[in-house]
C-alpha cells in the first residue's frame, strides 16, 4: 500500500506524513525499511518515547492538539509543528526553541470544518499579528506554510469546499504576510478518507494513517 501510495503522491509531489499515532514501534519499523522517514503522531508522550526508542533518522512531526506546557518536551527534536492554532501557542514553542538553540517549523493551523472539535486560527487575526513588531521578535520559529482538517463527512462538495477555502488563506497569507516567501509553500490537508481530492485543490502534505497502518485501535 505504501508504494501505491507513493506513486500516486509522487506525481504531484506530494508529501506524505505516515500517521503513527497509537501504532506499536514495529508498525513503524514496517514502513521505516520500506523507506517512509516522516512520521506524524498527535500525544506528546508517545511522540517522545517513540523519538527515544526509534531511529534518529525519523522526522517527527506533530500533528495533534499541543498544549502550551507541553512543547518544552518535543522541542529538542520536533521536525515539524502542524497545529498551530493560537498566538499564545507560537510564542511558548519559539521560547522552548530558544531554549535548545534551535528554529522550529511551524504551520498555522486554521478552522475549515463545521465541526465544534475542531480548533485554528482566524484569518484576519493573524495577518495583523503576523504584520506585528511582536512576531518580528519571533527569532526561532519558522511558518512555512497551513494545515486544516475537512469536516467528517461524505459530502465531497463540502470536503472540496472546506480545501478551497484553506487553498484561499494560503493565498492570502502568502500575498500580504510573507510577501511570497519560497520558505512559506506547505498546506497540510487531506487523510486517509479525502486526501485525493485535497491533492486536486493543492495541498503539499498530506496525513495518511488507516490505509497505511490499517484501522485505529
Amino acid at each position: 500500500m505504501l508504494k501505491n501510495i507513493l506513486q500516486e503522491l509522487q506525481k504531484t509531489n506530494t508529501q506524505l506524513v505516515a500517521v503513527s499515532k497509537t501504532k506499536p514501534n514495529a508498525a513503524i519499523m514496517d514502513l521505516y525499511t520500506q523507506g517512509q522517514r516522516i512520521f506524524g503522531e498527535n500525544r506528546v508522550q508517545e511522540l517522545v518515547q517513540k523519538y527515544e526508542e526509534l531511529p534518529k533518522d525519523i522526522q517527527w512531526h506533530m500533528i495533534g492538539h499541543l498544549q502550551t506546557n507541553k512543547v518544552k518536551y518535543i522541542a529538542p527534536f520536533i521536525n515539524l509543528i502542524h497545529s498551530v492554532e493560537s498566538i499564545k501557542l507560537l510564542e511558548e514553542i519559539n521560547k522552548q526553541a530558544k531554549k535548545n538553540n534551535r528554529i522550529i517549523h511551524c504551520l498555522l493551523q486554521f478552522k475549515i470544518a463545521s465541526e465544534e472539535s475542531k480548533f485554528g486560527l482566524q484569518l484576519d487575526d493573524i495577518i495583523n499579528y503576523l504584520q506585528s513588531k511582536n512576531f518580528e521578535l519571533l527569532q526561532n520559529v519558522k511558518i512555512i506554510g497551513v494545515m486544516g482538517m475537512a469536516t467528517f463527512t461524505d459530502k465531497t462538495n463540502q470536503i472540496k469546499n472546506e480545501f478551497e477555502q484553506l487553498k484561499f488563506i494560503f493565498d492570502t497569507l502568502q500575498q500580504k504576510a510573507f510577501n511570497n516567501n519560497p520558505d512559506f509553500k506547505e498546506i497540510s490537508m487531506g487523510m486517509s478518507s479525502d486526501y485525493t481530492i485535497a491533492i486536486e485543490e493543492g495541498s503539499t502534505m498530506v496525513r495518511i494513517g488507516s490505509l497505511l497502518f490499517g484501522k485505529r485501535n
